[in-house]
């Protein structure tokens, strides 16, 4: 039974950080050691990032708050609130940020009805509350009371995969399933002021964003889906295991990031594939640059850079990767499926295989876990033609319980 996403969007919050502002913020910090302040500038100005977004509106020098949490703009000075403030800020943030894209996600599938969405995956790892957001997106939606509802928590980057391999699952063992699988994360909540290498890393790469996917595989979907899911691997490397980790702390989630890692990828990323490539022959067969699409979740330039050495990428394979990490930084989970879109926003290659263009993709996150999947681009999707940036100024249709069509966005 082949499984197609007949559907995938993405959104972010309305506020936009400036790397180059959000630096000389960090660097200005009292607290800073002259190691620290150097590495500040070193990390942010190293990071191949542009622009990022963030639901913590007061972390810009334009917001204004009677009684600042995060930032005060009249000193200057980078707040610490505790871990219940900063979760009590996900919970109310959160909702909007899964809604957004799964809204969208339905109304690009205008076949399909409210109420045929028969199972419900949702994904993050920066904050929690219950009822959680898979109830929060039901309810917001309209979607039907009875569908079978999974939220995968505190998995870190890589768990679109695990998301994407259950939606199969699901529509595989259910022709008529429809799975709508939505990841959300709100990185910026943890961001604070420190002399750790790993915490300045942190604050040098998160952001916030998410992104949702229709799945189904039910007969006639084929003639509009964007994309074949055919294959998915897991693989722990040998090491790494204290290299990357995501901890709760008193004042925020604690991000584990060495420097090793990128030695790791470098070291393990060719086994990794190896299971993955050996389900397709034809592909196994081929060198990597013969697979026409990558998309690797950004995880830092440094991690795309030993991926492109290791595998002899080309600059053009890579270009969604650092072409999401520069617009929007490294947004955990959702990162991966903005560069799916980004891939397949691009149009068809004219002397491309008759029955779509392959795609490799990878994400890496603790253990260290390194997750792939193979997939088929089918055709080209709908560009993002409005800054999600700014969303504020544009009129959004809301979804009614049990509605028979989508509506389409003003």
């Amino acid at each position: 039974m082949t499984v197609y996403v007949r559907s995938l969007e993405t959104a972010v919050p309305a506020t936009k950080l400036i790397q180059s502002e959000a630096r000389d913020v960090f660097a200005a910090q009292p607290g800073l050691s002259r190691l620290g302040s150097r590495l500040v500038n070193t990390c942010f100005d190293g990071a191949a990032i542009e622009t990022r977004f963030t639901a913590v509106q007061e972390l810009t020098n334009a917001s204004r708050s009677e009684n600042p949490q995060f930032y005060d703009p009249d000193t200057g000075l980078l707040l610490n609130p505790s871990t219940k403030v900063r979760n009590d800020i996900f919970a109310r943030e959160a909702t909007k940020l899964f809604v957004e894209p799964a809204r969208a996600a339905l109304q690009a599938a205008p076949e399909l009805d409210l109420l045929d969405i028969t199972h419900l995956v949702t994904v993050s790892c920066t904050g929690f509350f219950n009822p959680g957001p898979d109830y929060k997106v039901v309810r917001e939606l309209g979607l039907s009371p009875s569908v079978q509802r999974y939220h995968l928590g505190f998995m870190g980057c890589y768990a679109a995969f695990p998301a994407l391999r259950a939606a199969k699952l699901f529509c595989e063992s259910d022709p008529n399933a429809v799975v709508l699988v939505v990841c959300a994360e709100l990185c910026s909540l943890h961001v604070r002021t420190s002399n750790d290498p790993d915490t300045i890393m942190g604050s040098a790469l998160f952001a916030d964003g998410a992104a949702a996917a229709v799945v189904t595989a039910r007969p006639g979907v084929e003639e509009a889906a964007l994309l074949k899911l055919d294959h998915f691997e897991t693989v722990l490397t040998p090491v790494g295991e204290d290299s990357m980790a995501w901890n709760i702390g008193d004042h925020g989630f604690e991000m584990v990031l060495g420097n090793y890692v990128p030695h790791i990828i470098d070291d393990h990323i060719v086994g990794a594939l190896q299971p993955l490539l050996a389900k397709d022959p034809e592909l196994a067969a081929l060198p990597y640059t013969a697979i026409p699409h990558w998309a690797i979740h950004p995880g830092g330039r440094s991690i795309l850079d030993k991926v492109q050495s290791r595998l002899g990428l080309s600059d053009e394979q890579l270009v969604p990767a650092r072409d999401i990490l520069r617009n929007y930084g490294n947004m955990s989970s959702a990162t991966v499926l903005f560069v799916l879109k980004h891939i397949l926003e691009q149009p068809l290659h004219p002397d491309g295989r008759h029955d779509g263009e392959a795609i490799c993709s990878m994400a890496f996150g603790p253990g260290l876990t390194v997750e792939t999947g193979l997939f088929t681009k089918l055709r080209q999707a709908a560009a993002c033609t409005w800054d999600p940036g700014l969303r504020e100024s544009a009129a959004v249709a809301s979804l009614m319980p049990g509605q028979d069509r989508m509506t389409e966005m003003a």
